[in-house]
C-alpha cells in the first residue's frame, strides 16, 4: 500500500527516477531554465527548492553548518559545478525571497506523443518578467492626497466718509 506516499513516481523505478531529477537539477541551475513535461516540472520542483533554501541558508551560517549544507546538496546534484553555482550566483540572488524559487510556465503539446510541456526557470533569472515590475519602494505614502493651502479671496475694502457731517 502507498498510504501517506504522495510524490509522482513518474513511471520509474527509484534509482532511475533519483538519477533523472538529479540530472535535471543541475541543468536547470546551470542554464536557469529548461523544457519538460508538467509532471517532470512539477517534480523537479519538489527537488530543487529544498536544495535552493539549504544554499541560501549556507551563505547566512556558520561554516559547520555550511559545509554540512553542502555535502547534502552533492549528494543530492551530483554534480560539483551545479553545487558551485547554486552556492555561488543562485543563492545570492534568491538571499531575500521567502521560497517559492521557480516557475513553471505550460506550453502546450508536443508534437510526437501529445504530452504536456513546460518551461520550469529560476524565478530571479528572468530579465523579462523582472523588467516590467518597478523596483520596491521603501517608503510609504499616505492615500490621501496632499493638503493644499487654502486660498482666502481678498476682503473688499469699505471705506467710511467721516466727511459727511
Amino acid at each position: 500500500m502507498r498510504h501517506g506516499k504522495k510524490f509522482n513516481h513518474l513511471g520509474r523505478k527509484a534509482a532511475h527516477r533519483k538519477a533523472m531529477l538529479a540530472n535535471m537539477a543541475s541543468s536547470l541551475i546551470e542554464h536557469k531554465r529548461i523544457n519538460t513535461t508538467v509532471a517532470k516540472a512539477k517534480a523537479l520542483k519538489q527537488f530543487v527548492e529544498p536544495l535552493i533554501t539549504k544554499a541560501k541558508i549556507e551563505n547566512n551560517q556558520t561554516t559547520e553548518k555550511g559545509t554540512h549544507n553542502r555535502r547534502v546538496v552533492f549528494s543530492n546534484l551530483r554534480s560539483k559545478e551545479a553545487v558551485t553555482e547554486l552556492f555561488g550566483t543562485v543563492a545570492e540572488k534568491v538571499g531575500d525571497r521567502p521560497g517559492g524559487y521557480t516557475r513553471i510556465i505550460k506550453l502546450g503539446n508536443r508534437l510526437g506523443d501529445n504530452a504536456d510541456m513546460a518551461l520550469i526557470e529560476l524565478v530571479d533569472f528572468n530579465e523579462v518578467y523582472n523588467a516590467d515590475k518597478p523596483k520596491k519602494k521603501t517608503t510609504r505614502r499616505s492615500r490621501r492626497g496632499k493638503s493644499k493651502p487654502v486660498e482666502t479671496p481678498p476682503v473688499a475694502e469699505t471705506t467710511t466718509d467721516d466727511s459727511e457731517e
